[in-house]
């Protein structure tokens, strides 16, 4: 008679989670046993049925200056080819990413807008550490209004991709009232708790790292300060998705999202929106990568929606 081998096989299902298939051959079931979840579960990180079209580097029309000694690494500052000091002058800081995606940004508004854009590497923390310090951001506003030669701006917009949100989130504590205006591109996360543990599987969000965002959402109701997020379908699994986090803004502010089909920006597709006053969110199509870069080459669009006179 013959010996029957027992096996097993390690398997990974999706991005989600990990359990191990012990079995016997001629076994009809299989024991799954699940596993804790790795440090982050990347969301597929291929898509190719939308455009997901991208902006080029190309040559700026405008004038590039390079700010050292305020923030661990260089700024880019743009000024717009067709500034002149004659105009009223806002400043945009936007914070992660290529310079030459907020700078096409720019260049596409007809109102004079000066960038300063900061990237400072990966993770929400790099960007909120040094802006907790006051004086980081007065210093950096009055460096560049010195550079230009002007008393001061008209309106301090901030923008933010991805991870640098987290200097938004440092500047709402600090300086609330001199921020005008904010766009969020796929980037607005928070813990869970316990850390790590979805809501799915009982969790709850950490809404005090929310809390400045949601008080400039309400301001943004029923005053002229202006606030646009953008978001994906997103799920980090170790980590709150820009779903919850707006599904939570959304119910402090009794909104709900309206379901629409209609195309966006370089190809991407949007499912819904919420807006009252001048504060709006975004719902868009996508659980990948490419899906989550749409939003910073989609800058342009939202930042004509933010800029337009009629929100």
């Amino acid at each position: 008679m013959m010996f029957l081998k027992t096996f097993c096989t390690k398997i990974v299902i999706g991005c989600a989670f990990t359990y191990t298939l012990c079995s016997t051959i001629g076994c009809s079931s299989a024991k799954r046993i699940p596993t804790a979840p790795t440090t982050q579960n990347p969301s597929p990180m291929q898509e190719h049925l939308r455009a997901h079209n991208r902006l080029k580097d190309t040559p700026a029309q405008g004038t590039i200056h390079v700010l050292n000694d305020i923030l661990p690494q260089s700024v880019t500052l743009y000024i717009p080819s067709h500034f002149t000091k004659m105009d009223t002058l806002n400043l945009l800081v936007h914070f992660n990413g290529a310079a030459h995606v907020p700078i096409h940004a720019v260049d596409q508004l007809k109102e004079s807008v000066v960038l300063a854009v900061v990237h400072l590497g990966s993770g929400s923390s790099v960007y909120e550490r040094p802006f907790l310090h006051p004086a980081i951001f007065n210093r950096f506003v009055q460096e560049v209004s010195g550079l230009l030669d002007v008393d001061a701006f008209q309106n301090i917009y901030l923008s933010a991709f991805s991870a640098g949100y987290g200097a938004i989130r440092a500047l709402l504590k600090t300086h609330f009232k001199q921020i005008d205006g904010i766009l969020l591109l796929d980037a607005l996360h928070t813990d869970y708790m316990p850390k790590g543990v979805p809501l799915a599987q009982g969790s709850k969000l950490n809404t005090e790292k929310l809390q400045g965002f949601l008080d400039y959402a309400q301001a943004a109701t029923d005053s002229d300060k202006k606030m646009i997020i953008t978001h994906s379908e997103i799920f980090p699994g170790t980590f709150a998705s820009l779903t919850e986090t707006t599904d939570w803004l959304l119910a402090q502010l009794q909104l709900e999202r309206t379901p629409i089909l209609q195309w966006g920006p370089v190809g991407m597709q949007q499912l819904g929106e919420a807006e009252k006053g001048h504060f709006h969110v975004l719902s868009f199509a996508g659980n990948t990568a490419p899906d989550h870069v749409d939003h910073f080459h989609g800058m342009p669009f939202f930042l004509k929606m933010l800029l337009d006179e009629k929100m």
